[in-house]
């Protein structure tokens, strides 16, 4: 089967070319080969290929720029969607898009299931939704939620790096680290996701909602001192609380996730130690 792989050099997008190239044909491309944005383009390209699956890893996901360019969030995080989802139809292929525990607004204060209603607090939030909408028309498709990624590739829309390296890079330059201590998440390694995900298309499940993170939750300062007892930071770690709106944007302080239709990964402490010993290498 040929999957063509949408935002190959992200974070997700590195795990997943390297886990599917092992058993399917990969069309591997980055924001210089396709523009999804742009439906003629993105057609053309697509088409080209005929996959049977495109999967989009892609979007614009940094929270205080969508405040500032809701026009561009919507672009690439909803619009784009929709074109993605046109052309899937038109060549039969399956629609793997990936969206976001922030569709929640952090009330519920207990894991979020597939069966719960999204609340979005931010234009990000509100973008996404907007896309997942869309993602549900194509004919065959899996949504699938993350939250709190992490790997080896870093984000691309932080400068390379995610909240492990922050730490570790941080605490090698500051005498004391203050690490949100309320925001609640369930930290999710894009090894263990892209696995799932290559499960799921080889299992054939069925079209729909799925969502998709290593089991248990934590703080972020939780998450921190995990980090500091596996690699031993010389830095003092302190809890500190946020308040809902930060810079003024307002984000969930809950948004554990939990699946009613997938089989739990691993813990995201033994996904962790993972992730550090392949660091080391």
């Amino acid at each position: 089967m040929k999957v063509l792989l949408i935002g190959a050099n992200g974070q997700l997008g590195t795990d997943v070319s390297s886990v599917f190239k092992q058993e399917f044909e990969l069309v591997p491309l980055t924001v210089e080969d396709i523009d999804i944005a742009d439906p003629a383009q993105a057609r053309a390209v697509i088409e080209k290929h005929r996959p049977g699956v495109v999967i989009n890893t892609a979007a614009y996901h940094n929270v205080p720029e969508c405040e500032k360019s809701p026009d561009k969030a919507f672009l690439i995080n909803s619009i784009a969607v929709r074109n993605l989802v046109l052309i899937c139809r038109d060549i039969d292929a399956r629609l793997i898009h990936i969206s976001t525990d922030y569709v929640f607004d952090g009330r519920k204060k207990s894991p979020y299931t597939e069966n719960d209603s999204p609340h979005p607090l931010n234009v990000y939030a509100i973008s996404k939704l907007a896309g997942e909408l869309f993602a549900t028309l194509a004919p065959k498709h899996y949504l699938i939620r993350v939250a709190g990624l992490f790997g080896l590739a870093g984000c691309m829309g932080k400068g390379g790096t995610n909240f492990i390296e922050a730490i570790i890079k941080n605490a090698a330059q500051k005498p004391v680290l203050q690490v949100t201590s309320n925001i609640i998440s369930s930290p999710t390694y894009t090894y263990d996701a892209a696995l799932q995900i290559k499960a799921m298309l080889k299992a054939d499940m069925p079209s729909g909602l799925y969502h998709l993170t290593n089991s248990g939750s934590c703080s972020w300062y939780e998450f921190a001192q995990e980090i500091d007892k596996l690699v031993g930071l010389k830095v003092k770690i302190e809890p500190k609380e946020e308040t809902e709106e930060q810079a003024g944007v307002r984000r969930p302080l809950y948004s554990v996730l939990n699946s009613t239709k997938l089989q739990p990964l691993r813990s995201w402490q033994d996904a962790l130690k993972d992730y550090i010993s392949k660091r080391k290498k």
